[in-house]
């Protein structure tokens, strides 16, 4: 199986020829800083390859080291001595790539539980949006690979 994925410019991109080994959701405190979000969702990936550009790295520890584009700022891997680990968002379809389990439970935020049941926009709040989400111009780059970059637009 083959899956393609990048960061949000398009800058870098990457495919994995290969298996995927153990998504998952980490909760530590790390992670919350590295990724900007309430936790990281990464995969094991095996027979890397980046098919445009490369991560730029910073040591966030002793131990691991984390890619992200130089370009936009998406942060990509999760790379120790042993293996690289790609953020599940940074896929091309991250929804065929489901957490199996958590790590870092200890530094779960109180609320991250109760995510799944806040309330959408209501259908009036949606309505009195849509003119702004019409005028909406998208740079991010499309989920799929591209001959250039950047995209002339």
């Amino acid at each position: 199986m083959s899956w393609t994925g990048g960061c949000q410019c398009g800058a870098i991109r990457f495919r994995v020829e290969g298996a995927l080994h153990r998504p998952g959701v980490c909760h530590c405190r790390m992670c919350q800083k590295a990724t900007g979000g309430l936790f990281a969702a990464y995969v094991t990936a095996e027979n890397l390859v980046w098919t445009r550009g490369e991560p730029k790295r910073f040591q966030s520890s002793n131990l691991i080291r984390r890619g992200f584009c130089p370009e936009c700022g998406t942060q990509l891997t999760f790379e120790s001595k042993n293996s690289v680990d790609l953020t599940i968002g940074a896929f091309d379809d991250p929804a065929g790539v489901a957490p199996e389990f958590q790590i870092g439970v200890e530094s779960k935020l109180p609320y991250a539980d109760g995510l799944a049941s806040l309330p959408g926009r209501s259908p009036e709040e949606e309505a009195r949006l849509a003119e702004y989400y019409a005028a909406v111009v998208s740079n991010q780059h499309p989920d799929h690979d591209t001959a250039e970059w950047p995209l002339s637009r």
